[in-house]
């Protein structure tokens, strides 16, 4: 069995957005290297900095599922059908959309955070499940569905806008020392959740 890892791109100051959903210098690290990298959708290159490329490529072809929020699917309008990383994405929603473009794409949508991790990893088999988005991941890890935490850390300051765990109310949690990358313009770390 795969590891469940809740993963973004993050602030200093601990957001994955500005207030208006929009990500400002968050995403620049995608495009500031000299090696070309994809994740699922090989029409969407990424130029990034040798040590990313390394982070990126001992990470993303273990991710066979990923787990969004319907405010993310919307923002991005799922990625014009192609997961970002992983062959299957599970959104979680109490409304699908009912007239989204691509209805043959490999999309799910669940009603719940359990619920979608228990599909994510079924689906997964050994492979890993991503979360993403503020919101689902306090609630994954409020709920103790999640194995390890990753983001990307990236030096600017946001002020204000959509915190990377959401509102999470839940236990304390400590995390194992983590693997460190350091890119060009963002920091990659990479926590296991201790159990106990």
């Amino acid at each position: 069995m795969g590891n469940v890892i809740v993963s973004a791109v993050v602030s200093l100051d601990g957001f994955v957005a500005d207030t208006e959903d929009g990500v400002g210098p968050l995403f620049d690290w995608y495009n500031n290297g000299p090696v070309e990298i994809y994740g699922t959708d090989r029409g969407r290159p990424f130029h990034v900095s040798p040590a990313s490329a390394e982070y990126m490529k001992s990470t993303w072809p273990k991710v066979r599922s990923c787990v969004i929020g319907r405010r993310l699917f919307d923002i991005t309008n799922g990625w014009g059908g192609v997961p970002a990383v992983g062959d299957h994405v599970f959104v979680v929603t109490h409304e699908p959309p009912t007239d989204w473009p691509f209805p043959d794409a490999p999309f799910t949508f669940v009603n719940g955070i359990e619920a979608a991790v228990a599909q994510a990893k079924e689906f997964a088999g050994d492979g890993d499940v991503t979360i993403t988005g503020g919101n689902l991941t306090g609630q994954a890890l409020a709920a103790g569905l999640v194995d390890e935490i990753a983001y990307s850390l990236v030096p600017a300051l946001l002020g204000s806008g959509r915190p990377f765990f959401g509102d999470y109310v839940g236990p304390e949690l400590l995390l194992d020392n983590p693997r460190v990358v350091e890119g060009d313009r963002v920091t990659h770390l990479h926590y296991r959740v201790s159990r106990g």
